[in-house]
């Protein structure tokens, strides 16, 4: 008996071992706060963990891990498994996924800014680049087309946007300086205080940023119609973690990205349905600008800027014309599929 019930404890113990080693924690570095923005993230932890009985979990944290301007460094050297990060923070360290935040794509829906995100996430010039920060992209984070709120008088003309001091990164700052704004790349979280202390006169976010970051309490009015564009945000994970998982674990993670998609674009829908009530109880003015002065600013801001990018990141040795055509060709086919 004493034999038997050592081999039953030593069996325990290394099934216990087994379970242990079997187990997965990896860390997702954010920024802000939890809000429609993080929402697929959020969602992506709560299924893989369900569907590993808790031996996948990933702990989110929002700017305890790096800032949100160092995140494809953190995710580079292995120091967190997962990260959000935009592409107009560093430009220089994501070349080829710039392409969609090229000013008056056409982009009119959340899942049409999906569908030509992850086409363009899978050409094989966005993989090599990503590969350089041992980096693969798993989802897009699709926000809608940018507006700018500001105080005093709406910029509802190009020649009242003259001067302005906007906060945009990346094609939508050369937009905005196209129609002879000064536009500033400070951080979603910085926004706040550069248009409390006067740094900048406006502030370019999608609605749920306005919110988040608290600049809709700053605002008089909001650009309801202007839509130049948007960032783009991708979610990586380190290429190292993603190889190490178990054949269940990648499957977990892989089989819930698009089902975390879906509840963030149902959590988003809830968001723009609510938003003219936002408006309304902050007494916030909605703006809608003209035709004329969108064609005007679409006609100096488009053309100019897609054939600027095209042939610098030629230069730089991307398939430029390429990547900008993948993503007209798949903006097509979204919207006939609508």
């Amino acid at each position: 008996m004493k034999h038997m019930t050592a081999k039953f404890a030593a069996t325990a113990v290394i099934v216990a071992f087994a379970g242990e080693a079997a187990a997965t924690e990896w860390n997702a570095s954010l920024w802000g706060k939890r809000r429609a923005f993080t929402e697929h993230v959020e969602k992506l932890a709560e299924l893989v963990s369900e569907k590993t009985g808790g031996e996948f979990t990933i702990n989110i944290s929002y700017g305890g891990l790096s800032k949100n301007r160092e995140n494809l460094d953190g995710i580079s050297i292995g120091a967190f498994e997962m990260a959000q990060f935009c592409a107009g923070y560093h430009r220089d360290k994501n070349r080829a996924i710039t392409v969609l935040e090229l000013p008056f794509l056409g982009v009119e829906t959340l899942d049409q800014e999906v569908a030509v995100s992850h086409a363009v996430y899978d050409h094989p010039a966005v993989i090599d680049e990503m590969a350089q920060w041992n980096a693969k992209i798993i989802m897009t984070s699709p926000m809608p087309q940018y507006n700018i709120v500001g105080t005093g008088e709406p910029r509802d003309t190009l020649a009242k946007m003259e001067g302005m001091r906007v906060r945009a990164t990346g094609g939508l700052g050369e937009a905005f300086k196209a129609v002879g704004a000064v536009p500033t790349s400070v951080t979603a979280t910085e926004a706040f205080q550069a248009m409390e202390s006067g740094v900048v006169d406006t502030v370019a976010f999608a609605q749920h940023a306005h919110l988040s970051f608290g600049t809709i309490n700053e605002a008089d009015w909001w650009t309801a119609n202007l839509n130049p564009g948007t960032v783009n945000c991708p979610v990586v994970v380190n290429t190292d973690a993603l190889d190490a998982l178990s054949d269940e674990h990648r499957a977990a993670l892989e089989s819930s990205i698009p089902e975390a998609i879906d509840h963030y674009l149902a959590n988003y829908a809830d968001l723009l349905e609510r938003w003219d009530g936002v408006l309304s109880e902050k007494g916030v003015q909605k703006v809608e600008i003209s035709g004329d002065v969108l064609d005007e600013f679409r006609a100096k801001a488009a053309a100019p800027a897609r054939d600027a990018w095209i042939a610098d990141m030629s230069a730089q040795g991307l398939p430029a014309q390429e990547l900008y055509d993948l993503v007209t060709s798949t903006l097509e086919k979204a919207k006939m599929s609508n």
